[in-house]
């Protein structure tokens, strides 16, 4: 069954890469020569985009629900996926890149953002020098599953 999870070209990446195509955006798709091969790398700007799934990465929204079988797998699963995420990101910090994540809550269900202002968003953060923009609440990841200190 998981082996049809897909972690590339996703629906909520699909959507913000042609927003951005659209404006005239060009980028490389999942560099694997940077840590954790982004999403949307602008090297340019020498800015990324990750497009995180609120399931995998552990995200505390309305789309997250734990998975009524096997707990412990699945909280040894996400609590994995938001170390490697906490380490890709302070890595490409490290190496001189900007980061840029967008939530997938923002991009589908009730409470979802009109997705043109999230492409605004993502725009004005490839004009800046931000070194760090979240369009989804950073701070609502699972605490509990994060390494002490981290978030």
């Amino acid at each position: 069954m998981m082996s049809g999870i897909r972690g590339r070209n996703t629906k909520p990446e699909l959507t913000i890469r042609s927003g951005l195509h659209r404006l005239g955006f060009r980028y490389r798709l999942h560099d694997r020569k940077l840590p954790g091969a982004p999403d949307l790398v602008f090297a340019a700007s020498r800015a990324v985009l990750l497009v995180n799934g609120c399931f995998w990465h552990g995200h505390a929204c309305h789309l997250f629900r734990w998975p009524a079988s096997r707990e412990a797998y699945w909280r040894e699963k996400i609590a994995g996926n938001i170390r490697r995420d906490l380490r890709n990101r302070e890595r490409l910090a490290n190496l001189g890149w900007r980061i840029g994540e967008v939530w997938e809550c923002q991009l589908k269900g009730p409470q979802r953002a009109p997705i043109d202002a999230v492409i605004d968003r993502c725009t004005q953060f490839l004009a800046s020098d931000e070194p760090f923009m979240s369009i989804g609440a950073p701070d609502r990841i699972l605490k509990e599953l994060a390494p002490s200190g981290d978030l």
